[in-house]
């Protein structure tokens, strides 16, 4: 394989590239290193995959010029397309910057990609957050998803309806990944676990979001977290599995493929909080407020029964396991006060 990893800076890009490398496959990154959180915790990672010989070309996917030249620069057999603007809540005060990273930046790629010869194959990000105000449990592929309840969420229904069109109309091979929660080292600081360790090193008041049962009273929200290992696992099955680009004389074509990559298994934050007080070793002070009006939804939980089946997926870390690894990187990146400036940071 010779893969184009968009996003490649990010969280789940960049271990992903270094996975596919150590695999032996070519991979060539594409990130813009916006500043939506640190872009000391961007930096470190690619200094990381410089190390893997991963190199990462700095560029924002909109801008098709460098885009052309990315594609026409290697014979991809892939584009694994991971470049967006995360975060739910973000979303309420800068929507301008989802549409044009999320739905804008997914056309162009797309574009380029049908303009590629041959066509590579696609696998891109989608998201749990899809399932929007979905209540059957657990979340499945074939459930409907008309129900975004998030600007974020609508952004990634969008990225799935346009895949779809692609896949329809040009016969790409693509793959939509419904991502639920991922979490380990090098992870994303505006995700709750990663806040979660800053404010209980610092000693500082954890929120812990709530919301109403059916009888009216506090209900705490649950998340199937996925340790980000079990995460790639799933990406590089999709890639490895996924059928070449392009119509058939026949007219048939690659099938439009979507899976859930999930743990199967979720546990209420309050849950979470008390395997990360262990492994840190320091209690959280812990605040229950109620769940603000941002899009977040209080329970996500995966079918994963067709990846299973299709990819072989199968998640095997604990959440004991999982948090372990990540308190350890934790501490090695932030100790003797290194990049504390990434400690200070807020999620907007």
């Amino acid at each position: 394989m010779v893969v184009l990893v968009t996003g490649s800076a990010g969280f789940v890009g960049f271990h992903t590239s270094i996975a596919l490398r150590e695999l032996g496959a070519g991979v060539l990154g594409l990130d813009n290193v916006n500043d939506y959180y640190p872009t000391s915790l961007k930096r470190a990672r690619l200094r990381e995959l410089d190390s893997k010989g991963v190199h990462t070309v700095e560029a924002d996917v909109n801008d098709r010029n460098v885009l052309r030249d990315v594609l026409d620069a290697c014979k991809f057999t892939h584009v694994l397309h991971l470049a967006a603007q995360a975060g739910v809540r973000y979303a309420a005060k800068n929507p301008g910057a989802y549409v044009h990273s999320n739905v804008a930046g997914m056309v162009n790629v797309m574009e380029e990609v049908v303009r590629t010869s041959p066509t590579p194959s696609v696998v891109f990000a989608s998201s749990s957050s899809v399932y929007g105000l979905n209540t059957k449990v657990p979340f499945s592929e074939d459930d409907v998803t008309d129900t975004p309840a998030s600007l974020y969420a609508a952004t990634k229904k969008a990225d799935e309806l346009l895949a779809h069109t692609y896949n329809h109309i040009h016969g790409v091979a693509i793959t939509a990944l419904r991502f639920f929660t991922v979490y380990g080292a090098f992870g994303r600081p505006d995700m709750a676990y990663f806040s979660f360790a800053n404010q209980i090193a610092k000693g500082e008041p954890i929120k812990i979001f709530q919301g109403e049962d059916d009888a009216g009273g506090a209900k705490e929200l649950a998340r199937d977290f996925t340790f980000i290992g079990d995460v790639v696992s799933g990406i590089i099955a999709s890639l490895e599995t996924s059928e070449a680009s392009g119509k058939k004389p026949d007219g048939a074509k690659p099938k439009f493929r979507v899976y859930n990559l999930g743990n199967k298994t979720p546990v209420t934050v309050s849950e979470f909080v008390g395997v990360l007080e262990k492994h840190l070793g320091k209690k959280a002070i812990r605040e229950y407020v109620p769940m603000p009006k941002t899009g977040d939804v209080p329970f996500t939980h995966a079918d994963i029964s067709r990846a299973r089946r299709e990819l072989g997926y199968e998640p095997k870390t604990s959440l004991d396991d999982g948090l372990k690894i990540f308190v350890e990187w934790y501490k090695g990146h932030y100790k003797n006060g290194a990049n504390s400036a990434e400690q200070q940071y807020i999620p907007a």
